[in-house]
């Protein structure tokens, strides 16, 4: 199995050309599109979302991940076996969501043309022309090894979001912000005593909640989302355009 993550969205051929590619290598593999859009250049949402949909893959999945604002740069193009799969990408913080959570194998710097499109990539497009045909070797069997030169998982580039703190109250911050609006947060379910709680951010007090509809309509509540952090959300609505709040901003969990 193989997935895909990628700010390419779907108006453009980028998608489609990748999958095209791979399916040029080996065409039974299976194919799982996790998104396509992240926002544009956005790293961190790319880290925030591979971290949140990897473990739900059978082991020995190859995730694809392509945020790249640096193609053609002197960043390293990497491909990484943990101990649940492979993750396949560049070497700008994109995977180390995964990558802190998991034990790794080994990794290597993408540098075997044998494994490539061709041996000239295009500066623009290292998704098509070295991602895709790595990933689609690495799911067909290729040992990881032969793709090119072992690198030490340390040097990896990391890009860590500001951990929560706990200080009576739990402080932290918006790390990503979802197609319905709602804000979630870096406080994980495990931050939170099992008590009542509510949250503070900028000039909003947000009750806690357990489901979306557990404030009345148009309303902001807080509560633990499915992938286990807190979120900010409105009963049938948009917390971020309602509530006028963005990714950086800080909050506080208000132990009851």
């Amino acid at each position: 199995m193989l997935t895909l993550l990628s700010d390419f969205g779907s108006k453009d051929i980028y998608v489609g050309v990748m999958k095209g590619v791979i399916a040029s290598i080996n065409p039974n593999l299976t194919l799982v599109d996790i998104t396509h859009e992240i926002p544009p250049q956005d790293v961190a949402a790319g880290r925030f979302c591979l971290l949140n949909a990897y473990r739900y893959f059978p082991p020995g999945t190859v995730h694809l991940a392509v945020v790249d604002p640096g193609v053609g740069s002197r960043r390293r193009s990497v491909a990484v076996q943990f101990d649940g799969g492979f993750l396949v990408g560049p070497d700008n913080g994109l995977l180390t969501g995964v990558l802190s959570e998991v034990s790794i194998v080994g990794a290597i710097e993408l540098t075997n043309p044998e494994y490539w499109r061709g041996p000239e990539p295009s500066h623009t497009f290292h998704g098509r022309d070295i991602f895709a045909p790595v990933a689609a070797h690495l799911a067909s069997g290729v040992p990881l090894a032969a793709l090119g030169r072992a690198v030490a998982p340390e040097t990896l580039i990391k890009l860590d979001i500001p951990p929560c703190h706990r200080t009576g109250n739990i402080t932290g911050v918006i790390q990503y912000v979802d197609g319905f609006g709602n804000l979630i947060t870096n406080i994980r379910a495990r931050d939170i005593p099992n008590q009542t709680w509510s949250l503070r951010a900028a000039k909003h007090h947000i009750p806690g909640g357990r489901t979306y509809s557990d404030a009345p309509t148009g309303q902001p509540l807080a509560l633990i989302g499915s992938n286990g952090w807190v979120e900010i959300a409105i009963t049938r609505g948009n917390a971020r355009h309602q509530l006028g709040l963005k990714v950086g901003d800080g909050v506080v969990v208000i132990l009851n």
